[in-house]
């Protein structure tokens, strides 16, 4: 039995000493900036690319990862003997999806499933952390998809942006247009549901939409343990920490099987603005 390599893309940007050792390769998604192109996560890391857009007068505009790329990768593991799980950001939020099934259509592959995980960030991350710890103890392609399919109901994101103009701009906002020009003093709380981002609620400041997503996370958690959490941010670390702090304290021991604090990708951050706050979850699993 053909061990499993599992295929991803920069925007689950799952922190490098939890992917180690694991079957995992990444392909970086562009991000565009004037005349000048960057992969993601490779040539523009999170903390350069928010401190060049609080001074930029060009803004940064993004692209999926090309059908060429995936076919190099694709033919490499499938010579190296490999099935091939390659999951990948909501194809509703970008063209990475389809990137990849051109790449399987040319390569005539029977053992390459392209798998939509209807989210992104640590959403996505922890679907391909589940798979690929899987397929690290012998499970087979059908298997890690399996566990693909339940890990992505099992997962979430819920967020606050100090902006809609980022994502409004991008054409992401989905139901969270309903949003524009009430804006003045509110935050609005999104969700990533069915591979859209979408309006759940609206509250006066930043903490309190914090305060608000934690409680709806907790609902959506309800009794299924345990829980796996990801704080992630957009040039916000101490915020990030505190709102980590608050999760935690939300949780009796054992409960939280894996926590973390995870970066939001240049190509996402694109989308956002800086100074997103968000929780990604996995339950159950």
């Amino acid at each position: 039995m053909s061990q499993v390599m599992i295929v991803t893309d920069s925007t689950a940007y799952i922190p490098e000493e939890i992917l180690r050792g694991l079957p995992v390769r990444i392909v970086p998604l562009q991000v565009i900036w004037g005349e000048e192109q960057f992969r993601d996560g490779v040539d523009i890391l999170p903390t350069e690319f928010y401190e060049r857009l609080k001074t930029a007068e060009v803004m940064p505009s993004t692209s999926q990862t090309t059908p060429a790329t995936f076919i190099e990768l694709y033919s490499k593991l499938n010579s190296e003997g490999y099935d091939i799980l390659s999951m990948h950001i909501s194809e509703k939020l970008s063209g990475t999806i389809d990137s990849a099934v051109q790449a399987r259509t040319t390569l005539g592959l029977d053992n390459l499933i392209i798998f939509d995980s209807e989210a992104s960030g640590m959403a996505l991350g922890f679907q391909v952390l589940a798979v690929a710890r899987a397929a690290a103890n012998g499970a087979s392609l059908n298997e890690c998809l399996k566990i693909a399919e339940k890990a992505r109901s099992q997962t979430g994101i819920l967020f606050a942006v100090r902006t809609l103009e980022f994502l409004h701009r991008g054409g992401r906002i989905g139901g969270a247009a309903a949003f524009l020009g009430t804006m003045l003093n509110l935050k609005p709380i999104l969700e990533l549901r069915n591979g859209k981002i979408e309006s759940i609620d609206k509250v006066r400041t930043m903490n309190k939409a914090l305060d608000r997503i934690v409680e709806i996370m907790m609902e959506k958690v309800d009794e299924h343990f345990p829980v796996r959490v990801s704080v992630q941010h957009a040039n916000a670390y101490q915020e990030a920490e505190q709102l980590l702090e608050r999760i935690q304290s939300k949780f009796p021991d054992g409960q939280l099987a894996e926590t973390m604090i995870s970066e939001v990708s240049p190509v996402i951050g694109t989308h956002t603005g800086p100074g997103l706050l968000g929780i990604s979850y996995m339950f159950g699993m």
